[in-house]
């Protein structure tokens, strides 16, 4: 067994015969040089002809319209040049510049338009460790979302410029003082996760934004570990999985290397 390759709760773990506990966080990394094979500064998890999925890092925009460096723009340079001008990076979904994890892009026009016509049958799962502990172990948290002048994102009574939300969340287990939390998204607005977790008065560590403790600068504490979806050719369940990552159920008193 490679160090590192598999972690417990948070640790590189090397014995085989150690013992699991219930609530246990297995990781299984099998994705170990897979991003410098690609030639990408992330990992590839899933590519076929009509699709791509990867391994998003943190601290860098799923797209942007004013030519700063994206992960699009990375994507689509990659592709033209891997198939001779034939694909490029056609975004479906997003996931935010401070959030990791699991990010499908389309290679075609076409497939991008099939697989956000059958977008209500995905299913997105996110790892969230927030400040203290929910009222309830698990919950709907559902709201209407409106974006401010600011770009920042409140709830607010129903009103015809706002859009209806909904998040679900289950406890993993207790962090410390922290809670992980499995989240499960219906619908998919801007920082509506991040809004919902600071609405129950939990807001997600390190996310300064919505109400996080600003004693230290850390990464937010947000991960798309899964994503299941239709093919937008063949219609099979394609599910996708990123593993935690390193360092995210730990915290240090002291500012980490993060914007």
């Amino acid at each position: 067994m490679q160090s590192g390759t598999i972690r417990i709760n948070d640790k590189p773990v090397t014995l085989h015969s150690y013992p699991l506990k219930p609530g246990d966080i297995v990781e299984i990394n099998k994705q170990a040089g897979n991003a410098a094979k690609a030639g990408l500064p992330f990992p590839v998890l899933f590519e076929d002809q009509d699709v791509i999925v990867i391994d998003k890092p943190a601290g860098i925009s799923t797209s942007s319209t004013d030519g700063s460096r994206c992960i699009q723009e990375i994507l689509s340079l990659f592709l033209r040049g891997q198939s001779k001008g034939k694909f490029r990076a056609f975004v479906v979904h997003r996931l935010d510049k401070e959030v990791s994890g699991v990010l499908l892009f389309a290679k075609t026009h076409e497939a991008m338009e099939i697989l956000k016509e059958n977008w209500k049958e995905t299913e997105k799962h996110y790892y969230a460790l927030v400040e203290g502990i929910p009222k309830e172990s698990d919950g709907a948290i559902k709201s209407w979302l409106l974006e401010d002048k600011s770009q920042k994102v409140h709830s607010v009574g129903e009103r015809p410029d706002a859009k209806y939300s909904v998040t679900n969340y289950t406890t993993i287990k207790k962090v410390d003082s922290n809670t992980l939390l499995d989240i499960k998204t219906d619908t998919g607005r801007k920082n509506q996760i991040r809004v919902h977790l600071s609405d129950i008065g939990c807001p997600i560590v390190g996310d300064r934004k919505y109400g996080a403790s600003d004693e230290f600068k850390r990464r937010v504490r947000l991960h798309a570990y899964s994503l299941s979806f239709p093919h937008p050719v063949s219609g099979k369940t394609i599910t996708v999985k990123s593993p935690m990552p390193e360092g995210f159920l730990s915290l240090k008193l002291k500012d980490e290397k993060y914007k």
